[in-house]
């Protein structure tokens, strides 16, 4: 079987944007509010950091019980990975997720500046500078025949339906407007050239998009 690219639960306000401006150690989503774009999954059942009984069911925690459903591989931004800029001054930054990441696969970070790969529990980050094919390829063996999550930020997302290589994309568009960040699209009739694409809104505010290759 194809092993398919996909972008995931990919939050976005309802300008279009997937983080706002002026990233820092202390706000990884710049300006904008994570909790804004992404308390649907936070709410469901499935959620996996989870420590209280309850949670919602239905359309959300079905998204959200998805998400690592047949997946073998995540490709990140080195933004998705880190605040820092340039070169690395050092090593010990390893992410923003613990000593334990949620992605349980090997994990391909976007940078041009390259440092050695280092497993945090089940997940494994190499760090590569190459054209988002080339990437594509590297991630698709060390998904070993499994599909390939193509994790974000908006700049990296773009880069690779640019390059024409994803092949299905779910947007939550969250009803909250950010005026500037790092921005997805202007629409998202942007993408029906190339993409089938159903709406469907949710009880809890946003609207899933679900777009799959024509």
């Amino acid at each position: 079987m194809t092993q398919l690219l996909r972008v995931q639960n990919f939050g976005v306000s309802s300008d279009g944007f997937g983080a706002g401006e002026g990233q820092s150690l202390e706000r990884p989503f710049g300006h904008a509010n994570p909790m804004d774009l992404m308390s649907w999954a936070g709410a469901t059942a499935s959620w996996p950091n989870r420590t209280d009984p309850g949670g919602s069911r239905g359309l959300d925690d079905y998204f959200t019980r998805d998400f690592s459903h047949n997946i073998g591989a995540e490709i990140m931004g080195a933004n998705k990975f880190s605040p820092h800029r340039g070169p690395w001054q050092n090593h010990e930054w390893q992410g923003w997720w613990g000593d334990e990441p949620p992605f349980h696969t090997p994990v391909f970070v976007l940078t041009h500046h390259l440092r050695p790969s280092f497993t945090l529990g089940d997940t494994t980050f190499h760090f590569v500078d190459g054209k988002p094919a080339e990437v594509l390829e590297q991630a698709r063996e060390a998904a070993q025949g499994k599909d390939v999550r193509l994790g974000g930020g908006a700049t990296v997302v773009r880069e690779f339906l640019d390059a024409d290589l994803v092949d299905t994309l779910h947007v939550a568009v969250a009803p909250v407007e950010l005026g500037r960040g790092t921005r997805l699209w202007t629409s998202p009739d942007e993408l029906l050239d190339r993409f089938h694409c159903d709406v469907v809104p949710s009880p809890s505010g946003v609207t899933h998009h679900l777009f799959w290759r024509k």
